[in-house]
């Protein structure tokens, strides 16, 4: 019998039961440094030696919850013939190539499923195609390793991103078919593109962290727009729910401040990291408080920054420092690599990089113990020994892809 798993999202530290992920495979290797940039990289990733530092995540992982690969649950989706014939539609129709889409029908599902995802070569049989430079008919999805910006689990239902990119817009039509038509799933998702049309909006799950069930946290920037943040407040109006939702502006550059999470992670009850500079200190990027009651937004105003806000909601939140406190340039340097983006398998239990030594030493002074991955998975260290820890993973290349653990999953239920 199948077994189904509930979507369930009330807070970002609740005790991870089931989460998301993809192992990347060929679509990152299948890259070159003319086209690193459309792809949305700032350079190439080696991909054996990203995988190797993916498995202490994907081991780590597996110790504490029900790990789903999407490449399982996509070829599992496409076994279903009216899903199939969907997905591939609405894929051919997004992407104007459906020179190729009786090809992709025609195919079984295991080799379906890896071609949405690691591309369609083109075939050279005419002219046109001949000349062009274009290797692919079907882009690879060289992203969606960073398995957090396709979808965000809102209580129990799935709010479908908007993709601020069309070379990741594949992502989200993907997760959208898995979470309506998977067996194990068949959840309600909110979908910006089916709601109602309204311009230029575009929402990550990045920008999007889940602080309470009635405390909501919203980046916006490059990826997530203010109508983007319009859209789930218009949801949010007709559900008549009542919420806080609190708006974090961002920088538009460098490129590393593309989400919420690059600057600002929950670690437990009364601990959050954040990049000093963009949360903290005297800016000009604004903090807004709305609040929503019974389907009306009762009051919108700004606040001091985005920790005053949450610790005025009884969070009481102490900030941990990425980079530590000495030097701006060793904090510049290691948010750059993912420093502030942890991702909490319970309360106070998180998944970080190795790399950012400062940061560890900090989060090392507000009582987490350092654990390295490779120990957890090998059975050298329980978790569970520990009140409060960092589960330090080796991401020496993966970082170079811009996210960290929490780009890199998609949770599904926490208690």
């Amino acid at each position: 019998m199948s077994v189904k798993f509930s979507v369930d999202i009330r807070s970002e530290i609740g005790e991870l039961e089931s989460v998301i992920i993809h192992s990347p495979g060929a679509e990152v290797e299948n890259m070159t440094p003319e086209n690193a940039e459309r792809a949305l990289y700032s350079d190439i990733l080696n991909l054996k030696i990203g995988l190797a530092e993916y498995s202490q995540l994907h081991g780590v992982l597996s110790k504490v919850a029900k790990t789903l690969e999407v490449r399982d649950l996509l070829r599992e989706v496409v076994e279903i013939s009216t899903a199939r014939e969907e997905l591939v539609g609405n894929i051919c129709r997004n992407e104007s190539t459906g020179g190729i889409c009786e090809q992709l029908m025609e195919m079984n599902a295991q080799d379906l499923s890896t071609a949405l995802i690691e591309g369609v070569r083109m075939e050279k049989d005419n002219l046109t195609k001949f000349l062009s430079k274009g290797r692919y008919a079907l882009m690879p999805l060289h992203n969606f390793f960073f398995m957090r910006d396709s979808a965000v689990c809102l209580s129990n239902k799935v709010l479908i991103s908007k993709m601020a990119s069309v070379v990741r817009e594949r992502e989200s039509i993907i997760m959208e078919s898995i979470y309506r038509h998977h067996p194990d799933f068949g959840v309600e998702t909110i979908n910006p593109e089916r709601w109602q049309q309204l311009p230029n909006v575009t929402i990550e799950g990045g920008d999007v962290i889940v602080a309470r069930e009635d405390v909501l946290l919203v980046g916006t920037g490059a990826r997530t727009t203010s109508q983007g943040i319009d859209f789930l407040l218009e949801w949010y109006k007709k559900e008549k729910m009542s919420k806080h939702i609190l708006v974090q502006e961002l920088p538009y550059k460098p490129e590393s401040f593309i989400h919420l999470d690059m600057v600002f992670t929950l670690l437990d009850h009364d601990k959050c990291m954040v990049y000093e500079p963009v949360i903290l200190k005297p800016n000009k990027l604004q903090t807004v408080h709305i609040i929503v009651e019974h389907g009306k937004v009762v009051s919108i105003f700004n606040e001091e920054n985005l920790v005053s806000a949450l610790n005025k909601l009884g969070f009481d939140l102490e900030p941990v420092i990425c980079g530590g406190t000495a030097d701006a340039w060793t904090q510049e340097r290691e948010q750059w690599h993912s420093g502030a983006n942890f991702f909490a398998i319970a309360p106070g239990r998180v998944i970080g990089y190795a790399r950012n030594t400062y940061t560890l030493d900090e989060l090392s002074k507000h009582g987490f113990e350092i654990i390295k991955a490779k120990a957890v998975i090998k059975g050298q260290a329980e978790i569970t020994a520990f009140k409060r820890c960092v589960i330090a993973i080796e991401g020496s290349e993966l970082a170079r892809g811009g996210g960290g653990a929490r780009c890199m999953t998609m949770p599904v239920k926490r208690r």
